[in-house]
């Protein structure tokens, strides 16, 4: 059986960096969409330039194409009034995943977020990465940016869209079926729930084939050529890519990502690009990182400078320091807030996607990226990265860190001790 998480060839990837790049292409394919529109986002903030992708959600369901809209608990603890009313006319299908209820966070299994940003349009074209659903300079945690935040995501055509629309029906279906059984509707939830198992017989397997293709309702009356529709080749950037969706979940898919990043790193001669948001990385992750740098590889990191909280901000420094000390190249993001969860190694091994090398990501939150071996890919990637830490990110000194006022140390360490203690009450060693 082939496994997902393997590269496979044939795709057409187009790196697209912040908001301002995404959303007009979100809007683009969701207005051209003809069956169904299908997007997961952690935040959806429905203001600034994020109006773009709701109206554009709100335009496809009035025309009849079957829209579906998952948002997290936590990230969106609630869409505005205005916009369950216009979707409701519309026609958009919106869920929220794991809404916390009355205690909250209080209860340790609530910290398993939606965390992953991915959309489908028609299952031909998908979307990939670390950007929510929000305007590039408005922050949930520092408020209005005096420039947008840098993050990243990926345009992606071929193979591994179906794999983003097998695990975004699963999810769909999952919910649903937990809908059904708190209004009391077994039946329905049981016929529900079924539908979220992996597709595994010939008839489901032809149920879904009839939703993407159209073969079972046509949305549209207009007489366009459905064979050039799903033919027409848009410019991706990188044509013929290897590339694999990589997923994060707490079933079948606990460590993939994980792994896929200590794989790269242990290959690694060269050079190892980094930048990540929310960077407290276990014990198996830190040490591929000093072996890397003790093996002569350049190892590089451009991590969030901003203090969001205290967790996010202190529990990091421990870590940074230890990594320094081995030799490791650690910048902070000057100009803006850091969001992107990107990685190059070696020029030859590169992944795009929403996770971050912290426990909540890689322990407890679902997750996706797309990972490439293509190396025209990756050296683009790898040039954008190598600007943005040799002009954009001021260079942490170890000597510094170390020497800062007891209190502040001790603040980090207690930050340090407290999140490990957290984990351990979700069953998680870190």
């Amino acid at each position: 059986m082939r496994s997902p998480s393997v590269p496979r060839p044939g795709h057409q990837l187009l790196l697209l960096e912040g908001g301002n790049a995404l959303f007009p292409a979100l809007a683009e394919a969701m207005d051209a969409a003809r069956r169904v529109v299908h997007l997961e986002t952690y935040i959806f903030h429905f203001a600034g330039s994020a109006l773009m992708v709701a109206e554009a959600l709100e335009r496809a369901a009035r025309r009849g194409v079957l829209v579906r809209l998952v948002v997290d608990g936590v990230g969106t603890p609630e869409v505005p009034a205005e916009w369950q009313r216009r979707f409701a006319a519309a026609g958009v299908r919106w869920r929220v995943y794991a809404p916390l209820g009355r205690l909250g966070l209080l209860i340790p299994s609530r910290w398993r977020r939606l965390h992953r940003k991915l959309c489908v349009v028609d299952g031909t074209v998908g979307f990939c990465g670390g950007i929510n659903i929000i305007d590039d300079q408005d922050d949930v945690a520092l408020g209005r940016l005096s420039a947008p935040r840098l993050d990243f995501s990926l345009r992606v055509a071929g193979p591994l869209v179906d794999d983003m629309v097998e695990t975004m029906e699963q999810l769909w279906w999952r919910l649903q079926a937990v809908r059904k059984a708190r209004q009391r509707e077994f039946r329905a939830a049981w016929e529900a729930f079924k539908e979220a198992q992996p597709v595994g017989d010939f008839s489901r397997l032809l149920r879904k084939i009839e939703v993407y293709t159209g073969m079972a309702t046509r949305v549209n009356s207009d007489a366009e050529d459905e064979s050039a529709v799903l033919a027409s080749d848009v410019p991706m950037g990188v044509n013929d890519a290897r590339a694999a969706l990589l997923l994060r979940d707490n079933v079948s898919h606990r460590h993939d990502i994980e792994r896929a990043y200590l794989k790269a790193l242990g290959a690694a001669r060269q050079d190892i690009v980094i930048a990540n948001a929310y960077f407290i990385p276990g014990r198996k992750l830190r040490k591929a990182l000093t072996m890397a740098a003790a093996r002569g590889v350049r190892v590089r990191l451009m991590m969030q400078g901003r203090y969001e909280n205290f967790f996010q901000y202190r529990a990091a420094r421990p870590v940074y320091q230890k990594l320094i000390d081995a030799g490791v190249d650690i910048r902070e993001y000057a100009p803006s807030s850091l969001h992107a969860k990107v990685a190059v190694v070696d020029k030859a091994w590169a992944t795009v996607g929403s996770t971050n090398l912290d426990p909540l990501s890689l322990l407890l939150a679902r997750e996706a990226n797309v990972a490439t071996t293509d190396r025209r890919f990756a050296a683009l990637l790898h040039q954008r990265l190598d600007a943005l830490v040799e002009h954009a990110g001021q260079k942490l000194d170890g000597k510094v860190l170390a020497n800062r006022p007891w209190h502040q140390r001790a603040l980090d360490r207690l930050a340090f001790v407290v999140m490990r203690t957290m984990l351990f009450l979700t069953g998680h060693r870190y």
